[in-house]
């Protein structure tokens, strides 16, 4: 058996069930025959049935060899004319049926095992709905082009990549994402091609041809995938190959011991290698359409195999396992200003700049719900920034000596680019009316997933993780640290990610996962190339094995999970069934096996092989549903966190000042910091401990599963109370030299213990939001794009 001979379709199928009906209708007249007394005509039918059962057989084998690819059904030919030659007709009547059986089960198991596959090929659309000034026209989707008004009528697969325009649309994802619930998208919102419109009619403004589109590039990985035969199917095939003539000579030493044809013809009844033929390729396209389920197309059998034994795996840093796309981070207000007042004159001013950063600003600015201006009189200078009027004042936009002018800028300023250039962050200044207002800090932060990911994958066999990056030695070091790798490779060129995907190559075999064209030469020379995101004009899409379509990280290990399963399954399948037929030979060879026992034997064995290597399908155990009500919580904690950043930010910002600040303006702030820690922080900690970790605790399982964050929480309020003992032994007159110290200490440690806990109470928000949420909160709180790069974040933005 090969993979394509499940992928004949539906017509395949039908033949296999009515021959299996024939013969069963042959087998059973004779039965008829023989219990009325007619013995000599039962015989006659049972020949014929016999003869009706080789054929199909003689016909497969025939074709076999003139590919040069010598069938392993000679056995089974061999059998049944033997069966005509010794005059074992009943037998080779049910050698017949047996087989036929043996067929049509292999044929339903393997469009089961590839129902994914298959339901992706065929719901691509083949025509849209084009919009003229005088209606609509019914076009060929592939005569589309960029920019065409399209109507999507409810329940229409969406033809081409585009953005919605008019009223709002819902559409159901799950051909995609795996994920049932519907979306929807608003005006301005990307929608994918193959999505269903599970709303009222919307219209489209395609983006990309239909041939450049995300569903035409998983067609094409699909249709690669059909047609792939994996290594261990095409070992399988060889094994069973080569037990033809170790059968024959078993066959022959019990006929030459025995004198007796009857028992050799018994042994080649059961000599059959079913579970090497069937068990492989069933197990591996099941364990590719699991992967399908969970928004993995996974491009050959071969690339699932590798996924499986890979231990080596290497990620490109930006796109992959950060965001790929700048957000605000901080914002730093000099007296007078606050964060929203400066964030609403910078996004204001950045509508007029063609920089590549500038919609970092205006998608924060609009994000927290701030008017933006129109501006007028604008000048960017390219390599130092953009001035113009917003609102009647002057605005000065990028580089801080820019900004600042001839003058010496200020001590803070200078600071904060040191400290951002340290972190692998941009700092932009913003100037208003010939003066240094404040600053916006931008970064390229790390997925919520990426962590999570890389603990899973570890878990899952991978012995060692490489982070490859184009950026700076001191920016690629912090990720690296942040998340646990354990090698880092900076300032990497294509060419030298080729050279760590071969030079891993002793240690394993080795995944590479990225998301840029440059990413695509490495792909290629890895074992298995894992692309983030499906478009299907990409060189990384089109290189690698295997493709998430699901932007998100974590699906990698769903793949390795499928992949590992499958080969387990199929193993596992091939050396019981193997074993099994050994015996049975040995039984056959010895006499206590009859051929037609050893007939209806040989089919317990094939249908027990092959659901067995059906389990490859099944997933693990699913994760109970969560409730609306826990889902909202989460979004509604999340939000919290938002709010919460900038004032822990204010706490490392604050200690970083508290030398150069004039006694009484410490205490000043002081105060407001402990005041934001009492009544803000607290607060919501201890709402998260009493009404969000209960839930997280019962999604993850485990033995107190919490206890961390729970113990974070304590050491976030003994640190408060000592903060306050502080300040309270500072006294009105402000803090002198012998206070800084320990002020300055507390203050660090309060914002280093935040920091890290938000990061895993991230984590946690992640674990309860279905597919839709979480890849909203990635969106909005992490600025990702799919497969578009922003350069080094730690270089100057202007």
């Amino acid at each position: 058996m090969v993979i394509d001979r499940a992928l004949g379709g539906a017509a395949g199928s039908r033949r296999s069930r009515w021959l299996l009906e024939a013969l069963i209708a042959g087998a059973a007249a004779g039965g008829v025959l023989a219990a009325a007394g007619q013995p000599g005509a039962a015989h006659w039918v049972w020949g014929g049935t016999t003869i009706a059962g080789s054929l199909p057989v003689t016909a497969d084998l025939a074709r076999s060899v003139l590919r040069r690819r010598p069938g392993v059904d000679l056995l089974a030919l061999i059998a049944m004319l033997g069966c005509l030659g010794l005059g074992e007709l009943l037998a080779g009547a049910v050698i017949a049926v047996m087989l036929a059986s043996g067929r049509a089960l292999e044929a339903y198991a393997e469009s089961r095992a590839q129902r994914e596959l298959t339901a992706l090929l065929q719901r691509n659309p083949q025509v849209a709905h084009r919009v003229t000034p005088t209606g609509t026209v019914d076009v060929a989707v592939t005569e589309l082009l960029a920019g065409e008004r399209l109507l999507i009528k409810p329940s229409e697969v969406v033809p081409v990549d585009g953005r919605v325009t008019g009223n709002s649309a819902l559409v159901d994802e799950s051909a995609l994402t795996g994920e049932a619930r519907p979306v929807l998208r608003e005006a301005g919102d990307q929608v994918r091609s193959g999505v269903v419109n599970a709303g009222g009619p919307f219209r489209l403004l395609s983006s990309v041809t239909a041939e450049q589109s995300t569903y035409a590039g998983i067609l094409r990985l699909v249709r690669s995938a059909a047609g792939s035969r994996a290594p261990f199917v095409r070992l399988a095939d060889r094994y069973a190959l080569a037990f033809v003539p170790f059968a024959l000579l078993i066959a022959a030493i019990a006929w030459g011991m025995s004198g007796n044809p009857v028992r050799a013809l018994a042994v080649i009844v059961v000599a059959t290698p079913c579970p090497l033929i069937l068990a492989a390729p069933v197990a591996i396209v099941a364990g590719m359409s699991r992967a399908a389920r969970h928004g993995v197309v996974i491009k050959d059998g071969g690339a699932l195999e590798a996924l499986a034994r890979a231990r080596v795996l290497i990620f490109d840093k930006t796109g992959t396992l950060t965001a790929g796309h700048a957000t605000v981070a901080g914002i730093k207000v000099e007296p007078g200003w606050s964060p929203d007042q400066l964030l609403g004159l910078a996004a204001s001013l950045d509508q007029a700049s063609t920089h590549p950063l500038a919609a970092a600003l205006v998608r924060a600015a609009r994000r927290r719900g701030l008017d933006l201006t129109p501006p007028s009189g604008t000048d960017e200078v390219p390599g130092s920034g953009i001035s113009g009027q917003v609102n009647g004042r002057k605005v000065r936009l990028g580089r801080l000596q820019w900004v600042a002018g001839p003058g010496p800028p200020p001590e803070w300023s200078l600071r904060l680019r040191r400290r951002a250039s340290s972190e692998g962050r941009s700092a932009v200044f913003v100037g208003v009316d010939n003066g240094i207002a404040g600053a916006i800090v931008l970064d390229d932060p790390i997925r919520a997933d990426s962590a999570r990911t890389i603990r899973s994958l570890r878990a899952a066999g991978i012995q060692r993780v490489v982070m490859a990056s184009g950026d700076q030695r001191v920016v690629a070091d912090t990720v690296g640290a942040a998340l646990g790798v354990d090698e880092v490779i900076a300032e990497c060129t294509p060419a030298r990610k080729v050279d760590a995907v071969l030079a891993e190559r002793v240690r394993g075999m080795v995944i590479m996962v990225g998301d840029g064209i440059n990413d695509a030469p490495a792909l290629a020379a890895a074992d298995v190339g894992v692309a983030m995101g499906a478009r299907g004009s990409t060189a990384t899409s089109e290189t690698a094995d295997v493709v998430l379509v699901v932007d998100r990280l974590e699906r990698l290990v769903y793949a390795l999970h499928a992949s590992q399963r499958s080969r387990r399954v199929a193993l596992e399948s091939v050396l019981a069934g193997m074993g099994l037929s050994i015996l049975a030979m040995a039984a056959a060879a010895a006499g206590l096996l009859p051929p037609l026992a050893g007939a209806i034997l040989q089919e317990a064995i094939d249908v027990a092989v092959i659901l067995n290597a059906l389990r490859a399908h099944a997933g693990g155990r699913a994760q109970s549903a969560v409730s609306p009500a826990a889902l909202a919580l989460s979004r509604e904690l999340q939000r919290d966190h938002d709010a919460l950043l900038s004032g822990v930010d204010e706490l490392r910002s604050l200690a970083d000042r508290l030398d150069h600040l004039p006694p009484p303006d410490a205490m000043t702030q002081l105060y407001a910091v402990h005041a934001f820690l009492a009544s803000e922080i607290l607060p919501h900690e201890t709402r998260e401990e009493r009404s969000f970790y209960p839930l997280v605790a019962a999604r993850i399982g485990g033995d107190d599963p919490v206890a961390t964050m729970v113990r974070e929480h304590v050491e976030i309020g003994r640190l408060t109370r000592l903060l306050g003992h502080a300040i309270d032994d500072v006294g009105e007159a402000g803090p002198g030299g012998h206070d800084l110290p320990e002020l300055r200490r507390l203050l660090y440690g309060l914002h280093t213990v935040l920091r890290l806990h938000f990061a895993q109470e991230d984590e946690a928000y992640l674990s309860l939001m279905d597919q839709e949420e979480a890849d909203r909160h990635e969106t909005n709180h992490a600025g990702r794009t799919s497969l578009s790069k922003i350069g080094p974040p730690a270089l100057p933005i202007r």
